[in-house]
């Protein structure tokens, strides 16, 4: 239907939101994945450091942090241990 200035009238058509469906690749549906446990060491574990090379674990701070001997010098690695592991 046209109006006498010749714009187009017509009826809107209606909104879908109330039947949206759920895409399988949404943010929303995710499920929450718990973290992985932290390492746990102990001492005189041998370790492996990405940055620091091979030492020895001579402190260990509860799950916070433990105290490595790598040779010339000693670093306090905190948790995540990510660039560590075991030998």
């Amino acid at each position: 239907m046209l109006a006498p200035n010749g714009r187009i009238l017509g009826k809107m058509k209606s909104s879908h939101a109330a039947t949206r469906r759920i895409l399988p690749g949404s943010p929303f549906n995710r499920t929450i994945v718990p973290p992985p446990p932290i390492e746990q060491y102990a001492l005189n574990d041998r370790v492996s450091h990405d940055k620091y090379g091979l030492g020895v674990v001579i402190g260990v701070e509860d799950e916070l942090a433990v105290l490595v001997d790598f040779g010339p010098e000693q670093r306090r690695i905190t948790t995540p241990f990510a660039k560590m592991t075991r030998l």
